[in-house]
């Protein structure tokens, strides 16, 4: 092998690696789980505030707050804050409408898809106060928790954080 060859492999190499180490979680690297799967992260027991907030793509109200979920993600990450969004949309519907979606919006918040259709049966796990309408969202630290069924803005969301930090 002439040197020319080594350094252009070399190269490729190298840029093939950088590549594989700056990808972040990319929309066909969403999770798809189970309410059984779900339920361990409604109930950590540790010093970090979890912000989980349920909504769908089909859910013009949960469209509309995103942006303020993600700002929170964003403007929190240096605190113990975790946000989770957790997608109720159809398990079919996963790659059709769920993964674009996530990819055409630049979704930085860790995205949950929740493939358990039959809500009856986990519903007042999440909270017994949640009728099944959407946007819900749960926010807690150990066994101080907060449910809200309805939209939240950035500074409701960062007033509730910020009372449990």
């Amino acid at each position: 092998m002439n040197r020319s060859t080594w350094y252009k492999s070399l190269l490729l190499v190298m840029v093939l690696a950088l590549l594989y180490a700056c990808a972040e979680q990319t929309p066909d690297k969403v999770p798809q789980l189970s309410f059984e799967e779900l339920e361990p992260l409604l109930h950590k027991q540790n010093d970090t505030v979890y912000v989980i907030n349920f909504w769908a793509t089909w859910c013009k109200p949960c469209i509309k707050e995103l942006p303020d979920f993600e700002a929170l993600n964003k403007n929190f990450s240096s605190q113990k804050v975790k946000v989770y969004l957790v997608s109720l949309d159809f398990p079919n519907k996963y790659e059709e409408l769920l993964l674009p979606f996530i990819e055409k919006n630049n979704i930085k918040s860790q995205v949950i898809h929740l493939t358990d259709t039959d809500a009856n049966k986990w519903i007042d796990k999440v909270s017994p106060l949640w009728s099944g309408s959407i946007p819900a969202t749960v926010i807690y630290k150990g066994n101080s928790a907060e449910f809200y069924e309805t939209t939240l803005t950035y500074a409701e969301l960062k007033k509730i954080v910020e009372s449990k930090l």
